[in-house]
């Protein structure tokens, strides 16, 4: 998918029915420009996932959102409010959980919930938030002697106080564990069968693909690719099917890559390798007899479809970011 086809669909959506429209937004810093001619729509109602690499684009676009920037051009629509100009009537509708956790740390969790239920015409019962973030045990615990993932379950409270019908969520897992992740990503499931839309970044490729609706995938502030996780790999996979394997032993990559049914071979690190076909089950016969003959013993052996960081790598590159 190229860009420009990346960009209609991304605003294929009918804007009256979304709670998020963003049209041809353009954000520079200098000469740089940090978001470029930008478009999606997030329906009402959806988890949508907003991913890239270090320095794609994701923050900007995200604070533009929130009404804490101001694009240089295009539009921005959240609620069908402009987010700065109509910002007092636009915040209170509103959830955001921040990557940086600026919580009053000498305050309890507790008194930090209750502080922020203030705010708020209608807000959810802090001690029912405690107990559904799983912190009610450390409801009389200070905030700087919560863990990591702790703080990031409080975040999620504090976003989730006002009842909003928006929640921004920036990396929402990061530092939990993988029961505390789990449960989490059970609350936003909940959190939209109950009507609520959220927007999340993430770089858990698994979290976007088992909790978003649809994905947009951005680099250097354009519009790469948007569509479900399943049509995101669907349309990097074409017709060609991975066999992944680990095995002890050399393995000749060369001799595998003159199998009849092996169109690519690559080795990912030592020990494993990936082969790419267009005829799995012809591949695996050709694949195991070779390696049987060569004396050469599998550990572990997959055939799957192109994973999201298969397709998120393709389209953004190897390369390590800062």
């Amino acid at each position: 998918m190229n860009t420009a086809q990346a960009r209609a669909q991304g605003t294929s959506a009918n804007a009256g029915d979304a709670a998020i429209v963003v049209e041809r937004l353009v954000k520079l810093y200098g000469d740089k420009a940090a978001v470029r001619d930008l478009s999606f729509t997030v329906a009402r109602g959806e988890i949508f996932a907003l991913l890239g690499p270090n320095g794609a684009g994701k923050t900007t676009t995200v604070e533009i959102l929130e009404g804490y920037r101001t694009a240089d051009s295009g539009s921005a629509r959240v609620l069908g409010l402009d987010p700065r100009r109509d910002g007092a009537r636009l915040k209170p509708r509103i959830g955001v959980m921040l990557q940086q956790d600026g919580i009053y740390n000498y305050l309890t969790t507790r008194e930090l919930l209750e502080l922020f239920a203030r705010f708020y015409r209608e807000p959810e019962d802090p001690t029912r938030l405690l107990q559904v973030v799983g912190l009610s045990d450390a409801a009389a615990t200070r905030c700087r002697q919560l863990s990591g993932g702790q703080k990031r379950r409080l975040s999620l409270a504090l976003a989730l106080v006002g009842r909003p019908e928006l929640i921004f969520l920036d990396e929402p897992t990061t530092g939990m564990d993988p029961q505390a992740r789990r449960a989490t990503w059970e609350m936003l499931r909940e959190l939209r069968e109950r009507g609520s839309t959220l927007l999340l970044t993430t770089h858990f490729m698994d979290e976007a693909e088992r909790l978003a609706d649809r994905i947009a995938i951005i680099d250097h502030g354009e519009l790469l690719a948007l569509d479900t996780p399943a049509g995101l790999t669907r349309e990097q996979s074409t017709t060609t099917t991975e066999v992944r394997f680990t095995a002890h032993g050399a393995v000749d990559v060369a001799a595998l890559g003159s199998l009849p049914g092996a169109r690519m071979v690559r080795s990912d690190a030592p020990g494993s390798y990936v082969v790419e076909t267009g005829d799995a089950a012809a591949l695996l016969v050709e694949l195991t007899t070779a390696l049987h003959a060569a004396g050469i013993t599998l550990s572990e052996l997959r055939v799957g479809r192109t994973s999201l960081e298969d397709v998120f790598l393709q389209l953004t590159g190897k390369e390590m970011r800062e």
